[in-house]
């Protein structure tokens, strides 16, 4: 990989329009300067915006696609009308061939994760791929993944995903033997579904290949930060991480609302305003905004389609470190020493887990 990072962006991708996309580049790039962009969308809409931000446009291309993706398109629909033309596609693309080392999307979830897998193809021994999110806790950040891509995920996949965590903490966190958790109703081995209980035997006999496995946590281990990587399901993991959005937002005006309440709670405020001031920075969903498609022969990172461009800065300095630290070198790794993984279920019984069709 060169010196430059080069992020290749779905321009038109999200609900708040293509500003937000280079407003966002255009903040990162005042404090990561080797970064250079491909912006793909309509031409007429990027050029004069491009104008606005002059240091971002001496680093930056722009790649004419006249089709976008809708937030609302099924991924079947978007495939079929956005295959080798639409600002999506022509973003994975440009890693596929090489001219970009990572894609970045605040666009239709599920028709991204469609088209990357379509465009990119799963790493050769990855059964699904899978959708990490970047969650603080009280010790500090962990990964939880999947958190939205696989609704029922069998006990191939959720191994898949403890690898694929574990592979992503290495990079992120520069952890050589990170600590691997399944979510799960109890921390007693004999709770939790068939195929929870499958994964965990075979991940504790594993333990030490690339991992520490911790054994089952809880919905509370989540906020403690028991592990560096949480493993479940897509169905669990995106009511969890929408749940802790929520409350994020719900304590936050609980807090804003208390310090409004009197005089006294004001001039408490005044006073307090440089320790207000850094929870209000560390409950800001903005600033985990970003979530990682693992298991792909590529880097693909998914914004919140509702971002601003705060978010969105956060979102491609996300995709600055996983190209920067080579995420796919330390996947390809850890599969390798990995032993032999479980048969996939859904081949013995002809059933596959089905994907989640917009989870974002």
């Amino acid at each position: 990989m060169t010196d430059t990072i080069r992020i290749s962006v779905d321009a038109m991708g999200g609900d708040n329009g293509p500003r937000i996309a280079l407003h966002g580049a255009q903040l990162s790039l005042r404090e990561r300067r080797n970064t250079s962009y491909i912006f793909h969308g309509r031409e007429e809409v990027l050029k004069p915006l491009l104008e606005e931000f002059p240091d971002l446009k001496a680093v930056s291309t722009i790649r004419h696609s006249e089709t976008v993706i809708a937030m609302d398109d099924k991924p079947s629909q978007a495939l079929r009308k956005g295959r080798g033309n639409s600002s999506m596609w022509a973003a994975l693309q440009s890693v596929k061939d090489g001219e970009a080392d990572v894609a970045i999307s605040g666009g239709n979830t599920g028709a991204l994760m469609a088209m990357a897998t379509f465009c990119l193809r799963p790493i050769e021994g990855v059964s699904r791929p899978g959708i990490a999110a970047i969650w603080p806790t009280l010790r500090s950040d962990i990964i939880v993944l999947d958190v939205g891509a696989t609704i029922g995920a069998d006990a191939r996949q959720l191994v898949d995903f403890s690898i694929l965590g574990a592979a992503l903490a290495r990079a992120l966190f520069d952890q050589q033997q990170p600590s691997v958790g399944l979510l799960n109703v109890g921390t007693e081995e004999v709770k939790g579904l068939d195929e929870v209980r499958e994964a965990a035997r075979y991940l504790s006999e594993a333990s030490g290949a690339g991992f520490r496995y911790h054994g089952f946590v809880e919905g509370d281990d989540l906020g403690k930060g028991t592990v560096d990587v949480v493993v479940t399901e897509g169905f669990t993991g995106n009511i969890a991480l929408k749940t802790a959005e929520g409350t994020a937002r719900q304590v936050g005006t609980y807090l804003r609302n208390a310090l409004k309440a009197n005089f006294m709670s004001r001039v408490g405020a005044l006073f307090a305003s440089s320790a207000l001031n850094a929870l209000r920075r560390k409950m800001d969903p903005r600033s985990v905004n970003g979530g990682v498609f693992l298991g792909l022969n590529g880097i693909v990172i998914k914004s919140h389609g509702g971002t601003d461009e705060v978010g969105y800065k956060s979102a491609v300095g996300l995709a600055y470190e996983m190209a920067r630290s080579r995420l796919i070198d330390k996947i390809d790794e850890g599969l390798k020493r990995f032993p032999i993984k479980p048969a996939d279920s859904t081949a013995e019984d002809g059933k596959a887990s089905k994907p989640e069709a917009n989870p974002a």
